[in-house]
Formats: C-alpha cells, structure tokens, sequence
C-alpha cells in the first residue's frame, strides 16, 4: 500500500479564531467576583462561566468532527471529536439547568450531567484518531480502567471515615473512579498522536473531575461559595479538549501489529487494582473486622472485571501466538523454498543454524555445517578472504553506507564440487531473537558461465575465434597505457574473398577464413593479439618494436600467401598489409586511422605488399578521399571546364586543329589537372559520364569555330573505361550529328600507356570510329614498353610522339636517330605524325628536321579557355589546310 501524504484536518486555529475561541473564558473571572461580591447567585455565576466556553468549543470539536468525516469520506475520524464535543456539551447544558431547577433536584441533575459527561468523553477519546485504533483494544482500555476504577471506590469506601454517605455522591465517586481511569490509562497509552491525546485526556479528565466535585457538593450541601471551585475547573477543561482534538490527523499510513495493539498484556497495570484492592481489604479487616454490604459489592465489582480483562489478555494471547505460528510457517516456506542458502554464524565464526534449503542447493546436511566454522566451507584459497570479511563485520569496520558486504568465493558443496558463490553478511547481534551474524549464500555458478559466454560473445569473432574489433581497441589501449613500452599494429586486408565467395560459395570462403585465423594464431608470438576487424580484414596488436614487427608482417605474408587446401578446391589469396605504431596518433582510434592509411597505401601499389605509415603518406591518402569526395556531382555542379590547345602545323605555323583538355575548377581544392582526376573518376566509376560531357562540350565549341575557310579537327582523349562501353561509337555519332560536324572533324585520342589494359576491347571501338568516319590518333606513342609491337594492331590515323622522344638539341643528338625512325615508320604506316609537348625552340627545330608535319607544345601556344583560343584563330587570315 502506498504511502500517501498525510491528510490534515484543516489548519490550527489562526490567532483571530484563537480570540474568538477564549474570549468566553474571559466571562468567568467577571462572573465569579459578581458571585463572591452578592451581585448573583452562586449557580448563576457557575452557570455564565461555564456555558459560553462550552458552547464555543462544542461547536468547535462538532465542526472539527465534520472536517474529519469530509476529508476521509467515511465516520471513523469524526467519531471521536464529535462524542468529545457532546461531553462539552452535556457539562454546559448541565451548568446552564443548575439555576433552573429546585435545590431538592441538584445534586441529581449534576450527577446526571456528570453520567452523560463521562460516557461521552471516554467514548470520544476512545475514539479520537490514534488513541486506540482497534476494537480490541478500545475493550482493553475499557476494562482496564474499570478495574482500577472499581479497586480505588472499593479502596475508597473502606478508607472512608464512618458516617452516612449519600448515595449520589456514592454514585458520582463511582462513574469518576471508572471514568478517570479509562481516561488516564487511554491519553497514557495512545498508539499515535500522543500529545493531542494527552491534551484530550486531560481536558476530558478535568471535565469528570469538575462534575464530580460539583456533584459532591451539592450532595454534601457544602457552602456556595465552594462551588465555585468546581465551575472555575469546568470553565478551562473544554479548551483543553478542543486543542488537543485539533491536534489529531487522519488518513496517513496504517498502524503495524505493534503499534495498534502496543502491550497487549500489560500485566503490571493490572496488578495495581488487585494490590490496592488487597491492602485496603486487609487494613479494613483488622482495622474493623467486618465488612458491609457496600463493600462486599465494591469488593465483588472488581473480580468480574479482572476476569474480563484476563479473557481479553488470553485471546490476545492465543490471537498473537496464531499469528506468530503462521508468520513462522510463511518464514519457513520463504526460507525453504529460496534459492538462497541462509546460515546463522556466531562471534566465533561458527554456524548454528542453516535453512532447510541447503540440501536442496548445495547437498548439505546440518551434520556437515552445523559447529563448523564458516570459513571451513569454502576453498582454502578463498577461506582467508572470507575470514577477514566476517571479523570486519563483527568490529563493524566493514559497514559501507548501511549495506551489507558481499563476499565472493568458491564453496565446497556436499558433493565435493566446487561452487563458484556469492554471500552477503547481515549484522543481527542488535536483535535479540537472532544474536549473530545472517549470512545468505547464493549460487552463481550460472551467472559466471553466462558472464564468460556474454564477454565470448562481445569481445570474440564468432567465426575464427579471434578477437573482435572490441577486443583489439581495448588491448591497444591497455599496450598504450604502459610506460615506456613501443608496439606496432598490423592490418591485414585479404584479396580475391568475394571472388571465392560468388564462385565457390560461402561455406568454402568461411573455411577460408577459419583457415586464415588458425593460420595467424600460429605465425604471432604468445603476447600477440590476434583480431578479425570485418568480413576479410584481420588485425594484429604486436609489442615488439618496428623492425620485428615489419618482420612479423613478412612472416604473415608468408604464411597467408600459401595456397588453402580445401576439399574439392585449392584457393590463392594475396594480401595488402599497413604497420603503425602504438605510440603514435592521439588514440586509439588514430591508431587505427593510420595502419588502415597504410594499408590502403599498399593496396594502391600492388599486390603483397607492406607499407609503413608517415605523414606524406597521409598527405596523399586525405588528397585523394578529398578528391573522391568532391568529384562526384562535380559536372552537375557546373565545376568541370575545358581549355584548348591548338595543333600547328610545323613549316608554316597554321592552326590545323585543337586538343580538349579537361580541367576541374573545385572551390574547395583548386584547379585538379586530369592525371589526378582521371584514376578517381575510373574508381568512382564516373570516367564514362565524364568522359561524354566532354565530347559534347568540345563538339559545341567545335561547331561554332568551324566554317568553310577554316576546317578544324577537334581531338578528344578518351580512356579504356569509355572504350569499353557497349554504346560508345554510338554516343559518338549522335553526338556528332547533334552538333551538326562531320565525322572527320573529331579525332579520338587513346593514351598509349593504357592500351595495353585491354588490347582487344581497344582494337573494336577504334575500328567502329573508324568505320564511322572518325579519326582515331595514339597518344604519347613512346611511352610504353610495347609501342612497336602494339602499333601494327591499333586502327589509328595520327600517331602523337610523347615529348620523351623530342629531346632539346642542345643536349645532344643521341634521340635524334629515334625520333627519325618513329617517324618514318609512321609514315610507312599511313600515319600523321604529331610531335607534341614542346616547350623549346630547339625541341620545334628537332621535330620539325625530323620530319613531323605537326606540332604542339607550349614553345607554340599554351592551353586557353575558349574565347581566347577564338581569338588565336581569328588571328590567322589564311588557314593552311
């Protein structure tokens, strides 16, 4: 059940209802100095002291009954300020007759008024919130005080001095003895609220006490003036009820067992009634010898209610023993069936008792436990541990916030297995049933499993074993933190996997990759940390220092390089491997940053190679994922640009024809020239889209330079990957038939150097070109290992000579014998001959004695944007064809 804010009856009285509230009590002084001054009569004067306050706090205690009922919704709260509002009540309304009625009648109108007052206030504070909560114990109070009330009238009587007594002060001595006493023994022992109790037991105690003394003296016809000690008495106590009813709350959180019923027994005060009834009994007998018959009734009233209260007390008893036998069996079936063994170990370590459940979890009997030490159970390795944790809990130097310590060792089971466990100790020498130390042990034997199958999981390759990316970083970072200590990390990138995977399967690439980590782990050294980093790339964590790292890295190639003999199948592999130090980058994630740029780096180069990383390394690596970043879109963006450069003929220095060069104007990295462009644009797989926005731009511009009087070629290069398209040629001829040009106009140049790539797919297209009407041209002829052999078999008509072949005169003549044969085997073959890249008048002479028509170069006319190169070729009035 919830623990809800307390609901409040409404707030204190405020300082204004505190006036209001004691201003009546104000009347009483006036009234009684006008009774002892003659003014009015006795009666009169108890009468105006004694109605007006308890009419204000009548109402009061009634209103703050109404509060109660509105905030709880039910009666119970209200009862008790209400029934001590209406003994307020009763007492005003019995001052308010005495005036009224003849003096024959007052003592039994005040014995009347006294009666209703008693009833009502013990009811009330029976009643009032957190006095006495249950039935029972409202019938205990009850008894109880009427026990004592009848053993002190008993008492009373027989201690009385000989004389007539009247019977209504008889009386009212007996409604005082018993109501006193409910009263007392209730405010006394009240379960909450004390001091609102104690307030409301002793204005209701001074109500009953004030009646009482009223009562007697009218009975006794005591001089006036007298009464006016009981009606100053009755004139405070209902603002003693009132404040302390309105200290009382209700709702709020239920009482326990304890609380509601407190002693249930309270056997010392029910030998206060017995003893005082005794005494008194034994002085009366020898004081007098005989008894009358007053006393033997006072006498026999106070056996039924200690009989009574005796009753009570013993279903207390057995309702109390009830519950402790079930909440004993609860305990029992909790401990039983936990899956926790519990034990009781004293100051001296050993163990009194254990739960039924250690046979059902551990195989233990209380023949193997109980008078042994607890250490004694556990594994001599971790007997010392536990030792220490039970001596710091028995000097309480073991206390962490309240909590209790948690042991961990291996326990020696009934069967002799060990048992990896878990206690807590729990100091119970403060509680007296328990007087020892609670140790609860558990079984985490699972749990650890679990643990070490969770972290095989987490930081293991499920398929090689190896450790996992998760792994390698914590072990960089562990090989990093220790002082002074230089490793080096290794990453393996394994060529041709999805080769094997498309063609053979997965089941065999998974084997494949089995074999590789069997094959790492048996090639690195026992402090080595071997790593599977994706799905064909592994990684290695090394202490040794660079050179024996590079040297492990030689025995990796080694070893990884060697065919895998698979069933049905032998499979190659090779292999691309980066170093880093550990030491270097600021951390982990650098690290690896910089073996995987090494990596990459020998990737590029070639096949089974080792690259170490350094700074220009990564210069190159972060330019070229600039340059792959930026690329793309880059036509789109209207980023990419074209420039000219015109092809003159060498005797008479006409413009025959203009190069398309291809330029990209990147905002971010600059003007990018085609040798870096070019090989990112083939990887990103955009060289054919590129490659056709050029066609087309130099077909436009083509077309608005050409007229009659000056027929121009316009020479496009062109790489292998836009060779290879199915629908090159006819890109081509749509392209040219969209501009309007003639076939002949457009040259295609292919770069020799790369020709070799794909030697057949080459020799096709440039024959469709040729087909088409299209001249096709050899670029830097000369720079290849196999010019002479590949020029017989490429369609070409214009072979370019790569400025390695045109060497400046003033170095020598040792290149002009070459030059010479390039061209005249040109010649022979039907070709022109371009001599290009020349930046020198003496380079112009060379090419030009040895026989090349054209030329192109710097030393003739440098690249241009297109309104510049328009204007070079307006210049020149009389083209030469």
């Amino acid at each position: 059940m919830s623990v809800e804010p307390l609901l409040r009856a409404p707030a204190r009285p405020v300082p204004i209802r505190l006036v209001t509230l004691f201003a009546p009590a104000v009347v009483a002084p006036f009234a009684i100095a006008a009774a002892l001054s003659g003014a009015v009569s006795v009666l009169v004067a108890v009468a105006a002291a004694v109605v007006p306050v308890a009419a204000v706090c009548a109402a009061r205690l009634i209103r703050l009954a109404l509060s109660f009922r509105a905030i709880e919704k039910r009666t119970g709260g209200c009862r008790g300020a209400g029934l001590l509002g209406l003994g307020v009540l009763a007492t005003g309304l019995t001052a308010a007759a005495l005036p009224l009625v003849p003096t024959g009648r007052l003592p039994s109108v005040a014995l009347a008024g006294l009666a209703a007052a008693t009833v009502l206030s013990v009811l009330g504070l029976l009643l009032l919130p957190g006095a006495a909560v249950t039935i029972s114990v409202r019938l205990r109070r009850g008894f109880d005080g009427l026990s004592m009330g009848a053993s002190f009238a008993f008492a009373g009587w027989l201690l009385h001095p000989d004389g007539a007594t009247p019977g209504t002060a008889l009386a009212a001595g007996l409604v005082a003895a018993a109501g006193l006493s409910i009263i007392v023994i209730t405010a006394l022992r009240a379960a909450r609220f004390r001091r609102a109790a104690l307030l409301s037991g002793a204005g209701a105690s001074a109500t009953v006490l004030g009646m009482t003394i009223l009562t007697w003296l009218l009975a006794y016809d005591a001089p006036p003036a007298t009464l006016l000690a009981a009606g100053a008495v009755l004139a405070g106590a209902p603002l003693l009820t009132w404040i302390g009813a309105s200290r009382t709350e209700v709702g709020g959180r239920p009482l326990a067992l304890g609380e509601a019923e407190g002693n249930f027994s309270a056997y010392p005060l029910l030998t206060v009634p017995a003893v005082i009834a005794t005494l008194a009994a034994a002085y009366h007998l020898v004081a007098v010898g005989s008894f009358d018959v007053t006393s033997i009734v006072l006498g026999l009233a106070v056996i039924p209610t200690l009989v009574v209260r005796e009753v009570l007390s013993a279903l207390d008893v057995r309702r109390y023993a009830r519950r402790l036998a079930e909440q004993e069996a609860h305990f029992r079936s909790l401990v039983s069936g936990a899956n926790d063994l519990t034990l009781v170990v004293g100051e001296d370590l050993l163990i009194r008792w254990q739960s039924p459940a250690a046979a059902r979890l551990f195989g233990l009997s209380d023949a193997d436990v109980l008078g042994r030490a607890f250490p004694e159970l556990m594994h001599p390795d971790d007997a010392a541990d536990v030792t220490s944790a039970l001596t710091g809990v028995l000097t309480r130097r073991a206390a962490d916030g309240g909590r209790p310590p948690l042991v961990t060792a291996r326990l020696v089971d009934g069967h002799g297995v060990l048992r990896d466990t878990e206690s807590t100790i729990s100091d119970q020498r403060g509680v007296p049933e328990v007087g020892a130390l609670v140790v609860h042990v558990r079984d985490v034997g699972e749990r650890r499993h679990l643990e070490r199958t969770l972290h095989e999981m987490a930081f293991t390759d499920q398929l090689t074993g190896l450790a996992n990316r998760r792994e390698l970083m914590r072990t960089i970072v562990t090989q990093r933190s220790v002082a002074g200590h230089t490793g080096a990390l290794l990453v393996i990138d394994l060529h041709g996997m999805a080769g094997i995977n498309d063609v053979r399967g997965r089941e065999v690439g998974d084997a494949v990759l089995i074999e590789v980590g069997r094959r790492l782990r048996a090639t690195i050294d026992r402090d080595d940390v071997a790593a599977r980093l994706a799905g064909d790339e592994f990684a290695i964590v090394t202490v040794e220092g660079p050179m024996l790292a590079y040297t492990l890295g030689t025995r990796l190639l080694a070893a990884l390089t060697e065919p895998y003999q698979l069933p049905g199948a032998v499979v190659h592999l090779h292999l691309s491997i980066g170093l880093a130090e550990l030491a270097g980058g600021d951390g982990v994630d650098d690290v690896l940053r910089r073996a995987d740029l090494a990596r990459r780096r020998a990737r590029q180069l070639g096949r089974n190679r080792i690259e170490w990383y350094d700074a220009y390394l990564e210069e190159q690596l972060v330019r070229r994922m600039d340059l792959e970043r930026e690329l793309s879109g880059a036509a789109g963006r209207g980023e990419l640009d074209l420039v000219y450069q015109p092809v003159l003929g060498l005797h008479d220095g006409q413009p025959v024809g203009v190069e398309a060069l291809l330029r990209w104007r990147s905002p971010a990295l600059g003007t990018v020239l085609p040798a870096e462009l070019l090989p990112v644009a083939e990887d990103l797989a955009i060289a054919v889209e590129i490659g056709r926005w050029v066609l087309d731009r130099a077909c436009r511009q083509l077309a608005t330079w050409s007229h009659p009087s000056r027929p121009l070629w316009m020479a496009v290069n062109v790489t292998p990957h836009e060779l290879a398209a199915p629908d090159f040629v006819s890109t081509v001829a749509a392209t040219l038939a969209a501009h309007h040009l003639a076939p002949e106009q457009l040259v295609v140049e292919v770069a020799e150097a790369r020709v070799a790539s794909d030697v057949p797919t080459v020799v096709t297209q440039l024959a469709g070109l040729r087909a088409l009407g299209v001249r096709t041209a050899l670029d830097d002829f000369g720079a290849g290992q196999a010019s002479l052999a590949q020029l017989r078999r490429l369609p070409v008509d214009i072979l370019k000579i790569d400025r390695a072949l045109v060497a400046d005169s003033g170095r020598g003549t040792q290149s002009k014998p070459l030059i010479d044969v390039v061209v005249s085997l040109g010649r022979r073959l039907g070709l022109e001959i371009v001599a290009e890249g020349l930046e020198t008048d003496g380079q112009v002479d060379q090419a030009r004695a040895a026989g090349c028509r054209y030329g192109q170069g710097f030393a003739l006319s440098r690249p241009a944007p297109a309104e510049r190169m328009e204007a070079f070729l307006e210049s020149f009035q009389s083209p030469s064809l």
